[in-house]
C-alpha cells in the first residue's frame, strides 16, 4: 500500500519527529518505508529517516507491505499529517 503525505511541521523531520515516526512504524509487523525524491528508507530506522532531509511542504510516500499494511500506512500517514504534535 502507498500513501502520499505532505510534511506540515515548520522544522520538517528533525530528530524528535523522526523518533516518533520510527516508534509508530515499529508498532507494525509490516515493512514500512518512506520514499522522498526517489530515495527509499526503512521507516523503522531513525538514521534512515534523518537522512531524507524532508522539510516543510515536502511530499513523501509511505509504503507498507505485510499483514497489517493498511493500518500501518494509515497510522504513519496520520502521524505525519498531524505535524508530529508541533
Amino acid at each position: 500500500m502507498e500513501k502520499k503525505v505532505t510534511i506540515k511541521n515548520e522544522s520538517g523531520i528533525h530528530a524528535r519527529p523522526a523518533a516518533l515516526l520510527v516508534k509508530k512504524a515499529s508498532e507494525f509487523e509490516s515493512k514500512v518505508e518512506i520514499d522522498f525524491n526517489g530515495k527509499k528508507v526503512n521507516a523503522k530506522s531513525i538514521m534512515g529517516i534523518m537522512s531524507l532531509g524532508a522539510s516543510k511542504g515536502s511530499e513523501i510516500t509511505v509504503i507498507t507491505d505485510g499483514s497489517d499494511e493498511d493500518q500501518a500506512a494509515n497510522e504513519v500517514a496520520k502521524l505525519i499529517e498531524s505535524g508530529f504534535g508541533e
